[in-house]
């Protein structure tokens, strides 16, 4: 008799694949796991998107209202002009064309770009060759206008290349380039250094000896002349202040990259210079109507901790940009001129040392100027 197939321990026949059997409540275990997946999911979600829509939600209000009565120049303004003025490239036909702009606007100082300072503080005067012929060209065409020269580098704060401010020999450099272009006729030395994270005491420092020395360095005969102060300007670009508390740690810890800075450190530059410029600029913000409330907010937090004793300037974007730190659309001279009439109305109406910084000549339109004039400087 012929033999049969041989059994499994099941009676599965040999050779064929045996069926596991399902257990009993497998598949609602799996479902019950997805959908903690998904919960968790959706919370993380919400606790990024709620505070989001509810800071931008603030900002919109913060937009609203009517500025008060007589929020307008101080007269106490700033423009940042390109390194073309000090090069060679300009001529006295260029000079007279500025001194046409700026004549009946609230513009005292011009930051002319002079740099940049090279990554060890030191600064070559070739970088800046025609500085003395700028000086007296606007001397002779706008009486009490001051000249600052703008300094700048990239900090090493967040890569390997850049200046190092926590050598001192690098901070020592860069105060002995100041006395050199304080020399050259300057009426005043204005500093953007970035990345400049909040708290950074070696940037500090460099300030106290930058302030000693322009302290003792009296200006120009011509400006003092004009009813200028008697002694060098020490003037800063400052980064944004948290819109909300510890932002920048959060935002640092995030992206490695702390864009603002805390109140309580941007009152301690304000201490130590003459005048502090707001790069109130490159907000990322999508609307015109959040920008402007941004800006309101930034002019509320920067004028609470500026002593009175200092210029405080709100900067205002005179060019145009589309990515993702700034949306041409909504960063506008309107809105941020609107902005900061509002945080000046709600904060400190009637404070004098107060004004606009303009950002940057050679990409500014007709429009910008025509907005600056008629929402700032009538």
């Amino acid at each position: 008799m012929a033999a049969g197939p041989t059994q499994q321990p099941t009676g599965q026949p040999t050779g064929e694949v045996a069926e596991q059997p399902v257990r009993q409540g497998a598949a609602p275990a799996r479902r019950r796991r997805l959908t903690w997946v998904r919960r968790i999911a959706l919370g993380l979600v919400l606790a990024l998107l709620l505070p989001t829509l509810a800071a931008e939600t603030a900002l919109r209000v913060n937009y609203t209202g009517d500025p008060a009565d007589g929020t307008y120049t101080r007269h106490r303004d700033a423009i940042w002009l390109g390194h073309a003025w000090v090069d060679g490239r300009k001529r006295d036909a260029d000079v007279k064309a500025l001194a046409r702009r700026l004549r009946g606007t609230g513009i005292r100082d011009l930051y002319v770009h002079s740099g940049p300072l090279e990554h060890n503080g030191t600064l070559p005067e070739s970088a800046y060759p025609k500085a003395r012929w700028l000086i007296g060209a606007v001397h002779r065409e706008l009486p009490g206008v001051r000249v600052q020269a703008w300094l700048g580098d990239v900090l090493a704060s967040e890569g390997p290349v850049g200046l190092r401010l926590e050598r001192a020999g690098t901070r020592a450099a860069v105060v002995r380039s100041t006395r050199r272009i304080l020399a050259a006729g300057f009426e005043g030395a204005h500093f953007d250094l970035e990345p400049l994270h909040s708290g950074n005491r070696d940037y500090l420092a460099l300030l106290d000896d930058l302030r000693r020395v322009t302290r003792a360095f009296p200006q120009a005969l011509g400006c003092a002349r004009a009813g200028g102060t008697p002694t060098a300007l020490l003037s800063v670009a400052a980064h944004q202040i948290d819109p909300l508390p510890g932002f920048h740690s959060f935002w640092g810890a995030t992206v490695n990259h702390p864009k603002w800075w805390s109140q309580a450190y941007f009152g301690q530059v304000a201490r130590r210079v003459d005048q502090i410029a707001v790069m109130s600029y490159d907000t990322g913000q999508p609307l015109r109507s959040l920008y402007g409330g941004y800006v309101a907010q930034q002019t509320s937090l920067a004028l609470e901790v500026t002593p009175a004793t200092t210029d405080l300037l709100m900067g205002l974007p005179f060019y145009y940009e589309n990515d993702i730190g700034h949306w041409g659309h909504a960063e506008t001279v309107p809105a941020a001129v609107r902005g900061v009439r509002l945080g000046l109305s709600r904060t400190d109406a009637d404070r004098a040392r107060f004004g606009v910084a303009l950002y940057v000549d050679f990409a500014a339109t007709e429009e910008d100027w025509a907005a600056y004039r008629e929402g700032w400087a009538p």
